[in-house]
């Protein structure tokens, strides 16, 4: 077990890397205009070696502490980390373990308005089958016609949408982690007027929670 979950993290490290490299030359060659910037600063916000997770009951504190991006401030927070293990409908009949964690969040914009915040991370017995689930996902959604937009070689993100308010989500896959973030405008914004705080929000809350997830000295010591 520990030979095949060193052997799936190298392969995700190498993914990973590549990624990275190939997101931020593109988001410094300015070849797709704004766009290519925004991935760009995207990529290098969750591009990260893939390491060990562990889980938390206390999901919405790794986002205090700092603005989810400039001007905003987090307001009421509700943890959701069900302490039970669940299980995942895996390659070949397997059926791996993975327990979940959450915040939902309230944050106030400098004009005063209220936008949403969420993330769910899963976090695997191991880095394969936590893959196998990320691209599961990236399969419906770009079945589904939602995309997607890659962010890096694991990350990928999709418009969202809840009962009028404009949104973005970002999917993203590192080691044992899989980890989904959304972010709403309030009723009535336009998806073009707030998409860079959209995505300066996720991006942001990805980085910071799969940091505080993640397991420092495990990554480090992986070979």
């Amino acid at each position: 077990m520990h030979g095949s979950r060193g052997a799936a993290l190298r392969r995700a490290r190498s993914a990973a890397l590549i990624g990275l490299a190939v997101a931020v030359s593109a988001g410094c060659s300015g070849g797709d205009g704004d766009a290519g910037g925004r991935n760009g600063a995207a990529a290098e916000q969750t591009a990260r070696p893939p390491g060990t997770h562990s889980w938390t009951s206390r999901p919405c504190a790794l986002l205090a502490g700092a603005a989810p991006a400039e001007g905003f401030t987090l307001g009421s927070t509700t943890d959701s980390a069900p302490s039970d293990a669940r299980e995942d409908i895996g390659e070949n009949g397997a059926r791996p373990l993975y327990r979940q964690t959450g915040c939902l969040a309230d944050l106030k914009a400098p004009d005063g308005t209220f936008w949403k915040l969420s993330t769910t991370a899963s976090v695997y017995e191991d880095a394969e089958p936590a893959r196998h689930a990320y691209r599961v996902k990236e399969d419906l959604d770009r079945a589904h016609g939602r995309g997607p937009e890659k962010v890096h070689d694991a990350a990928y993100a999709i418009p969202a949408d809840d009962q009028g308010h404009p949104g973005r989500t970002l999917l993203l896959w590192n080691g044992d982690l899989v980890l989904t973030v959304s972010a709403y405008a309030p009723h009535g914004s336009t998806e073009h007027d707030v998409r860079k705080e959209l995505e300066r929000i996720v991006g942001d809350a990805a980085r910071r929670t799969e940091d505080g997830l993640r397991d420092h000295d495990a990554s480090s010591s992986a070979p």
